[in-house]
């Protein structure tokens, strides 16, 4: 019987074997998907060194590193990717939540008074990972959560239940604002923005691994926003806030669309690599302004 593996025996092995597969982060990916299977900690993994692990959990490892090297994201592998510090379960009908999304969040809690109630709209969920993140800085605000597709909204759902939300979260199956009246204080939304000649270009774990529901949008890629621009408007509060993610390159074709909706205040927010990132917009808190544009 072969002698159970150390911690430290395993990472190299992993290290090495994610290195031969052409993987950008082997050492980062190899520690991840080891304390995914042994239960401990990434930081525990260090800490435990030459302690041997069973069999059992150097299986699951070498599995683990198998779907890696074949190109399945670390995310999908563990089954949950963590988002503003919280952890968020995956699903084949979600997209893995990213670190450019937070820059939505943090624009939008600049945005939302701390210490009132407020009543949210997250359109095309996914994880709830937007929703989740803005609920648990404003303990007093209320949001809804929309998305077309049911695998997605059970997933958020079962979010939002383990991150202690649910009280303060509902979630319907909708077409972007179908179904929905409002008044909403702010509408958020990271909403599928890629272009049709652009999708076969997406890196192989976006491409293979994320639903195309969640990425297609159309020919130029600003099918979602033609659609969310003008009919968030009539369903915000006066002085109500319409917070839209976007490609790199969609800053000003969105920024335009809310202009010419008539919103009062239309700027766009940068990501930390200074790359237009999120389309920030107003309702007029005079909402006769809205007639004028219509």
């Amino acid at each position: 019987m072969r002698p159970a593996p150390s911690v430290a025996v395993l990472l190299r092995a992993g290290r090495e074997q994610l290195a031969k597969a052409g993987i950008e982060s082997p050492a980062l990916d190899a520690r991840l998907l080891l304390a995914a299977a042994s239960g401990l900690s990434p930081a525990g993994l260090v800490s435990a060194g030459d302690e041997p692990l069973p069999m059992t959990v150097a299986a699951a490892y070498e599995a683990f590193l198998a779907r890696r090297a074949a190109g399945e994201p670390v995310a999908r592998i563990r089954g949950f990717q963590e988002f503003w510090g919280l952890d968020f379960a995956l699903s084949p009908d979600t997209l893995v939540p990213r670190p450019d999304t937070e820059t939505l969040v943090e624009a939008a809690l600049a945005a939302l008074p701390p210490g009132r109630p407020l009543r949210l709209l997250d359109i095309g969920t996914g994880t709830g990972a937007i929703l989740a993140a803005v609920l648990s800085e404003r303990p007093l605000a209320w949001g809804a959560g929309s998305d077309l597709a049911a695998g997605a909204l059970a997933t958020a759902r079962g979010n939002l239940a383990r991150l202690g939300l649910a009280s303060r979260a509902g979630f319907v199956r909708a077409r972007w604002l179908d179904g929905f009246a409002g008044p909403f204080d702010a509408i958020l939304s990271n909403p599928p923005y890629v272009a049709e000649k652009t999708l076969a270009t997406l890196a192989p774990e976006v491409r293979r691994h994320d639903p195309r529901l969640a990425l297609a949008g159309g020919a130029d890629g600003l099918d979602a926003y033609r659609v969310i621009v003008p009919e968030a408007l009539p369903r915000l509060v006066p002085g109500g806030l319409l917070a839209l993610e976007i490609g790199a390159d969609q800053g000003e074709a969105v920024a335009a669309l809310a202009r010419v909706a008539g919103y009062a205040k239309v700027r766009i927010a940068q990501d930390l690599a200074g790359r237009d990132r999120v389309v920030l917009a107003t309702s007029p808190v005079q909402r006769d302004e809205i007639a004028a544009f219509s």
